[in-house]
C-alpha cells in the first residue's frame, strides 16, 4: 500500500491506544497526514528484571537452535540481555521475530532474523521452512508472561523441546474519569488503533465508564482474529492493514476513510487494495 498524501487525514480525528513509546511514534505519523491525534494507552508493559530464571536461560541460549521473538518489545529486552551477559552473540541459532518490526530489532543488534514472508502473526511464522521438522530441535520463545499458547503448542506438536522465557508482563492501565472523557467523550475519536486483543478488552471495559459510543468508530486491528473478537463485541467498522509498520497502519485507515466517504456505509471487513 502507497504511502498516503500528507493531507490524507486532514481534521480526522485518531485515538491511539497501543503502549508507549511504540504509540508516540505512530501519533507522528499521523499527525504528518493531518490527522489530530490523541494517545491513550489501554496496555502497559514493566520489564521483569528480579527473576534468577532469566539470566539461567541466557547463560544457556547457545544451547538452543531456535529463539524466537514475539514482538519487538520481546526483541529489545532479549537484546538487552544478551548484551549483558554474552560479550559475542553465540553461533549456530536461527532467529526469528514475529513480524518485520521485531525482525528489524533483532537485525539492528547485528542478529541474521527471519520473519513471515507474508503477515505477522504466530501462524505466518510457523509457515517459515525452518521450523517445518523441528525432532530434536530445541526452541526458545522470549515474550511476556502471558501469551498465546498456538505458537509454542504447534512447535512441540512439530517434535521441538520448547522452552518459554517471559521478559515482561502486561497490565492495563489506570485512567481516571477526565482522562477517559478527554480522550474519548470529548475528543470523540473516528479512527481507534488497538493492535492487540488485550488492548481492545481493556479498551472495551474502559469505555463503559464514558458516554462514547465505540461501534460509531473505525477500530483498527492487527489480523482478522482480532477483528473477530471486535465483531463479537458489537463493534462491526474494523480495519487490519497489510502490516503493522506505522506507514501501513496510515495508509490503510486512509483509504478506510476516503472509501467510507465515497459509500454511504462503512463495510465490516478489511477493505484492502
Amino acid at each position: 500500500m502507497v504511502i498516503p498524501p500528507a493531507d490524507s487525514l486532514q481534521h480526522r480525528r485518531v485515538l491511539i491506544c497501543r503502549p508507549r513509546p511504540e504509540a508516540e511514534r505512530l501519533a507522528d505519523a499521523f499527525r504528518s497526514a493531518g490527522a489530530k491525534v490523541r494517545v491513550l494507552p489501554m496496555l502497559q508493559r514493566e520489564a521483569i528484571t528480579n527473576d534468577p530464571s532469566i539470566r539461567t536461560r541466557i547463560l544457556e541460549i547457545d544451547q538452543f537452535n531456535h529463539v524466537i521473538a514475539v514482538s519487538p518489545y520481546a526483541a529489545g529486552l532479549l537484546i538487552d540481555w544478551l548484551d549483558t551477559w554474552w560479550p559475542q552473540t553465540p553461533s549456530g541459532i536461527l532467529w526469528y521475530g514475529v513480524g518485520a518490526g521485531t525482525a528489524a530489532v533483532l537485525a539492528g543488534y547485528g542478529l541474521d532474523a527471519r520473519q513471515p514472508t507474508a503477515g505477522h502473526n504466530s501462524e505466518a511464522l510457523l509457515d517459515l521452512p525452518e521450523l517445518a521438522q523441528l525432532e530434536h530441535q530445541k526452541v526458545l520463545i522470549a515474550r511476556g508472561e502471558q501469551g498465546r499458547d498456538l505458537l509454542p503448542e504447534m512447535l512441540k506438536a512439530r517434535g521441538a523441546g520448547v522452552t518459554l522465557l517471559p521478559l515482561y508482563r502486561r497490565f492495563a492501565p489506570e485512567h481516571d474519569g477526565a482522562t477517559l472523557q478527554h480522550s474519548l467523550t470529548a475528543f470523540d475519536p473516528e479512527v481507534v488503533v488497538t493492535l492487540s486483543g488485550e488492548t481492545l478488552n481493556n479498551l472495551i471495559c474502559l469505555s463503559n465508564n464514558t458516554d462514547h459510543n465505540l461501534g460509531n468508530s473505525l477500530i483498527v486491528v492487527p489480523v482478522e482474529r482480532i477483528a473477530d473478537q471486535a465483531h463479537k463485541a458489537g463493534l462491526q467498522q474494523t480495519c487490519v492493514p497489510e502490516s503493522l509498520a506505522d506507514h501501513d497502519i496510515v495508509a490503510a485507515v486512509a483509504h478506510r476513510l476516503a472509501s467510507a466517504d465515497a459509500s454511504p456505509e462503512i463495510p465490516s471487513k478489511d477493505a484492502r487494495d
